[in-house]
């Protein structure tokens, strides 16, 4: 059942998805970017740090801007334009002098950045929309299984010269560059991109920034988590090897899940997802050990099969025809706004009250599924007609 409802995607949605592996496999810079810089280009932590934010705000930035490119010149040429730019910041990484690196590296998040939004959107409008948060999910399958790969893969390429993970990255992009370029048709342009309307939906507002709440609190398990499990006692392998579970329950049942819940409420199945990250977080408050922190990347991974691609899905179905790009950049934004707010608060926080960091980021995530449970019982609520208006409609 679950293979045959892959078969019958569009072929050019299966070759993207095999790009996607393939870039994914390679996405190794920016993972061991400090690493490189420190170790091998001899800047100190804080310089090193200062080039991987200077990442980080370009990334917010090209998640938040690229759809608005592809709206206006097409999804598939921005798409394939981000992707060779990207390439080119990658090869010229370990060419820069280190008073560029910065810079260069605002460039390739801005350039990263802003190919999420034109395929998320191309997903989006190849499918009936019942069939977008299965797509959305499967893509996110096909990436995360070439993050299981890559990581070991990069370690070893690095051990060797670690100028070659940047070529290497650059090659797989330029791999999922060419698929673009080769199976996507140009057909599936959008319609001329509309002007923006005065004001955003309420209940798109109100979803965007509780994502912003529940990105932040959950990408806590990629910035205080491993300190936790340090204090505790455990070694670093204990945690990549939590990572990689994370990474490997999306591949296996985050698709199949999608296809399972696609007759229920977006806001519900978000909301649902969103009180799981947040009970996940409570975990690693009450049992900060090796044990508590494998119950907890369960729950956290349930909480984000549920609401990630529940959202991304969901964004697209509101955006007026012409604007499916500019709508999913701004959930791209929002969604990936936690690498750079994660880090500031989550360090501050387990630097000065290391007990109550976990319980308050996992009760914001469950507040933030609260309001979310809440606002689509409004709009329920709100779709229904009146009691007068039935009223007057019976005695007419």
């Amino acid at each position: 059942m679950y293979w045959r409802r892959i078969a019958e995607l569009p072929t050019w949605m299966r070759a993207v998805m095999l790009g996607q592996l393939v870039s994914a496999a390679g996405a190794l810079a920016w993972l061991y970017l400090t690493l490189y810089l420190v170790q091998d280009r001899g800047m100190s932590a804080q310089q090193a740090g200062f080039a991987a934010a200077a990442y980080g705000v370009g990334l917010v930035g090209g998640n938040l801007g690229g759809g608005w490119v592809g709206d206006r010149f097409g999804l598939r040429t921005a798409a394939v334009a981000s992707q060779l730019t990207w390439a080119i910041t990658c090869a010229a990484m370990p060419l820069a002098p280190n008073a560029w690196l910065a810079a260069l590296g605002a460039l390739a998040g801005l350039c990263g950045g802003a190919t999420r939004p034109n395929l998320s959107a191309l997903v989006a409008i190849s499918l009936p929309a019942e069939r977008r948060r299965e797509g959305i999910a499967l893509s996110r399958t096909a990436s995360n299984a070439g993050f299981i790969i890559g990581p070991p893969l990069g370690g070893l390429v690095a051990a060797y010269d670690f100028s070659l993970v940047f070529v290497f990255d650059a090659v797989t992009s330029l791999v999922l560059a060419f698929v673009i370029w080769r199976w996507v048709p140009t057909a599936r342009r959008m319609h001329q991109a509309a002007p923006m309307r005065g004001s955003l939906d309420r209940s798109l507002l109100i979803l965007l920034a509780m994502i912003v709440v529940v990105d932040t609190a959950c990408r806590q398990i990629y910035v205080t988590m491993p300190l936790l499990l340090r204090d505790a006692g455990s070694p670093p392998v204990a945690y990549g090897v939590l990572i990689a579970v994370n990474s490997v329950l999306i591949v296996c049942l985050e698709a199949p899940l999608a296809i399972r819940l696609r007759s229920h409420h977006a806001l519900r199945v978000i909301a649902a997802g969103s009180a799981l990250v947040g009970l996940g977080l409570a975990v690693l408050g009450v049992w900060p050990a090796l044990m508590g922190a494998v119950l907890a990347i369960i729950v956290i991974t349930a909480g984000e099969m549920l609401y990630k691609p529940t959202a991304t899905a969901h964004v697209a179905d509101l955006a007026p025809e012409g604007m499916v790009g500019r709508y999913s950049s701004l959930y791209a934004a929002a969604s990936v706004s936690g690498m750079f707010l994660a880090p500031a608060l989550g360090g501050v926080a387990y630097d000065h009250v290391p007990r109550l960091l976990f319980p308050v980021a996992g009760g914001l995530a469950v507040a933030a599924g609260v309001v979310l449970a809440l606002t689509r019982r409004a709009a329920a609520r709100d779709a229904l007609p009146s009691e007068s208006t039935v009223r007057r409609s019976s005695g007419s």
